[in-house]
């Protein structure tokens, strides 16, 4: 894995941006990713050379269009650390938080940074519709990622009120997500935001191309929202 990952991240442009150890750590999370796949379902790539490119290499074409460099980020949902645990590999004065609904994952991500000898980040055992009420975190960090396979306006509803004005959301889709884009520009108008570019990419060593649509935070977002999770599938906004 990481012979892969370094070349990819040369095909990436970032090989000159980031720890020379980031390769190494990256292969060294994916061993521990596909050991503890073996008892608890964390990711339905189980081969080597998928977790090199389809989660790490994935993950790390994020840089192209982000500077985290000393910048905040909470990864919402982020199940086995991704986009959030990579992007802290590579970026190591990123302020990672890693929010999830599922205590057994931070467990093992908490596992993880011990292993790898990472500092600068905190789990969060939570929901993003609950969270995002909270004083503490509400409106509270430079950036906000999500990976999960969700409609980007339940997604934005989500993630947007946890970001600060002026900072932006990451999050990942397919290429083919120009429709799902314009059904969620009243949506993101609402919660205080705007779409700001959308970043394509390849992924190496595969066929796959990503997008990430990168919404700025442009003002406050309203009090009532993020809603309960129910009401936000039953009505999207």
């Amino acid at each position: 894995m990481e012979a892969l990952i370094r070349t990819g991240l040369a095909q990436l442009g970032q090989a000159e941006h980031v720890p020379q150890n980031a390769p190494a750590l990256l292969a060294r999370y994916g061993q521990l990713l596909l050991e503890q796949n073996q008892v608890m379902n964390l990711t339905a790539i189980t081969d080597p050379a998928g977790v090199a490119s389809l989660h790490m290499l994935d993950c790390a074409a994020l840089l192209g269009c982000a500077q985290l460099e000393g910048k905040s980020l909470i990864d919402v949902g982020t199940g086995a650390g991704f986009p959030g645990m990579a992007l802290k590999i590579l970026v190591p004065s990123l302020d990672l938080t890693l929010l999830d609904s599922l205590k057994k994952r931070l467990d093992f991500l908490q596992a993880v940074c011990e292993d790898l000898s990472i500092r600068g980040f905190h789990t969060i055992h939570s929901r993003a519709e609950e969270l995002g009420h909270e004083a503490e975190f509400r409106e509270q960090y430079d950036f906000a990622t999500a990976r999960a396979v969700a409609d980007l306006r339940l997604l934005c509803e989500l993630c947007l009120p946890l970001v600060k004005a002026g900072g932006r959301f990451l999050a990942m889709k397919g290429p083919d997500c120009d429709g799902e884009i314009q059904d969620a520009l009243p949506a993101i108008a609402l919660l205080g935001g705007r779409v700001e570019r959308r970043f394509d990419y390849d992924v190496p060593y595969t066929q796959a191309r990503h997008r990430v649509v990168v919404v700025e935070k442009i003002s406050p977002t309203p009090e009532k929202y993020p809603r309960r999770w129910a009401k936000m599938q039953k009505n999207p906004l």
